[in-house]
């Protein structure tokens, strides 16, 4: 079989593709940084603030978890600010594709990402595994640290902006803000009878032990847009 050769401008487009999203990768991991650096900054200031005036157990806690994560605890619930470690590009359809700052410079797509997830603390002390959190909010930075977010309550005129704003402390903290807000507004429903009526003798067994009994904020119940 006769082989194929790369040629000059081949080469050239994947030394640059893989140059750019190598600067996508230092942005989003230096901005990840600076994400962390405020999550402990609100969690002290929230300490501040509520210190003696609510249970010392539900006081604010912020802990780094390694390069990609970190967690910020309030009262029953616990975000997880997650930073994938690969780069993305934008399906199609995405509205992204429509601004002149992509239709100008297509790199400008290219995006590293936080996500952040709201789980019940409670998951994590008792090691209920098959818990579940939900996903309240991603964001996007690019190599030229301009960013937009996806989210409850986030707003999405930020996607038209995302040509001119700049992911500063300010910005994060706003978003932070907002995500532990919804945290807090999003109550534990009561699964549906029909979901919960039988049990096995491991359940109840792990259920008295510990309290394993899976459970999420809308167990059984569709997690929508507009949930509160």
């Amino acid at each position: 079989m006769e082989s194929k050769t790369i040629n000059a401008s081949q080469l050239e487009g994947m030394v640059l593709k893989t140059n750019l999203k190598q600067e996508v990768y230092r942005k989003t991991i230096n901005s990840f940084a600076l994400l962390k650096e405020v999550l402990k900054e609100i969690a002290d200031d929230y300490v501040v603030q509520l210190k003696g005036k609510v249970d010392e157990n539900v006081l604010p806690s912020f802990q780094e978890k390694g390069l990609f994560e970190a967690e910020f605890k309030i009262g029953g619930d616990i975000l997880i600010f997650s930073m994938h470690s690969n780069v993305f590009v934008f399906n199609r359809e995405h509205p992204i594709w429509k601004l002149d700052y992509i239709k100008n410079n297509p790199n400008n797509s290219y995006c590293g990402v936080f996500n952040i997830y709201n789980f019940l603390a409670d998951s994590f002390k008792y090691s209920r595994y098959e818990d579940l959190g939900y996903l309240i909010a991603r964001i996007f930075v690019n190599c030229e640290n301009h960013f937009f977010v996806e989210g409850k309550r986030q707003s999405s005129e930020l996607v038209k902006d995302f040509g001119s704003d700049e992911l500063t402390k300010e910005n994060l903290k706003e978003i932070i803000e907002t995500a532990i807000q919804y945290a807090i507004d999003f109550d534990l429903l009561v699964p549906p009878y029909d979901q919960v009526k039988i049990a096995t003798v491991e359940q109840m067994h792990t259920e008295i032990s510990h309290s394993r009994v899976q459970t999420g904020k809308r167990l059984g119940f569709k997690f929508n847009s507009d949930d509160v």
